[in-house]
């Protein structure tokens, strides 16, 4: 029988958009435990396991319910339910905004971090009209020190080849909705130009493809830096450059995050499954979603139990 657990064992937070998201969330468990009652009628059905040394709460957003506002919501009934929780991690899919400094391509992974000013997650779409335009306004805060402490770790273990994300990797892409074999080519297509119509691009223009070098390892690539949220998907390459343009350089457009981080301390972890154009389908989602997964497994790896227990739960980190 799996372990019997309470409310108060549990340190980490995982949540999740989609039931894709919550499948290779799971598929990270090393152990599962019996479900808890439900606080209420209303809160989310949660999974519960653990992952190395530590106790964590699977939550996924209701069923067709995204975006900052949903998000929020689920992240303020979690702090009221697990009073020991003392960070979180929003894993998921995301578009890539790939450039001439960041060769981001389907499957790699984007890490939320303090880049070029921004705290690692901006909101592009709040703020307010002014007779000069729409203004941006808000600021949302970083992640907590322990995980910017662990992704120093993280990245220094792989500058030293010592990684176990391929074996995460392995584990997950058994199961045939997160394989990379059958999802055929990676193609972007200029900013400028649109899909032309269909499930896939086999009426577009071959013509208009970005010519890219082939990686040396047909391996996901990890970016650092600042990820984009908002309320509304990011599906054209124009606006997709010239929203990334105005805050320096984004590596990805998400609509979830936004809602967590002032709320709830916490990293947002991206598998970019298309390139927030008007060409984006959902082919490449199970695998986008397994590889981000793999990562937050082993970004957990890192931390020791014993010093989780020592950071401010996330009730106390946002009072005030």
């Amino acid at each position: 029988m799996a372990r019997q657990m309470r409310p108060v064992d549990f340190t980490v937070v995982w949540v999740s958009a989609l039931p894709v998201e919550l499948a290779a969330a799971q598929e990270m468990l090393d152990e599962q435990y019996d479900d808890l009652p439900q606080a209420s009628d209303d809160a989310p059905i949660y999974t519960y396991g653990r992952i190395g040394q530590h106790n964590v709460v699977l939550a996924c957003l209701p069923a067709g319910q995204t975006g900052t506002n949903p998000a929020a919501g689920v992240a303020m009934q979690m702090r009221a339910t697990f009073r020991a929780i003392r960070f979180g991690l929003m894993v998921g899919i995301g578009g890539g905004v790939p450039s001439k400094e960041d060769d981001i391509r389907l499957g790699d992974i984007v890490v939320s971090q303090p880049n070029k000013g921004h705290s690692g997650v901006i909101q592009y779409d709040f703020g307010k009209s002014t007779p000069s335009g729409f203004e941006r306004t808000g600021f949302l805060n970083s992640p907590p020190r322990i995980l910017l402490n662990a992704i120093v770790k993280l990245r220094a273990n792989h500058d030293r080849g010592k990684s176990d994300l391929s074996t995460h990797v392995s584990r997950i892409s058994k199961l045939p909705k997160f394989a990379r074999n059958r999802l055929g080519d990676d193609t972007l297509f200029e900013g400028t130009y649109n899909h032309i119509g269909g499930n896939d691009c086999k009426l577009c223009n071959n013509a208009k493809q970005v010519q890219r070098e082939a990686r040396v390892k047909d391996t996901p690539e990890i970016h650092y830096g600042t990820i984009a949220s908002g309320n509304q998907v990011m599906r054209y390459g124009m606006d997709r450059d010239r929203v990334s343009s105005e805050f320096g350089g984004v590596l990805c457009f998400e609509m979830e995050a936004a809602g967590l981080m002032n709320n709830f301390p916490c990293l947002v972890v991206r598998g970019i499954c298309d390139y927030a154009d008007s060409h984006k389908n959902k082919k490449w989602q199970g695998y986008a979603a397994g590889m981000a997964a793999a990562y937050t497994k082993e970004l957990l790896s890192v931390i020791p139990a014993a010093e989780v227990v020592k950071t401010q739960t996330v009730e106390a980190a946002t009072v005030g």
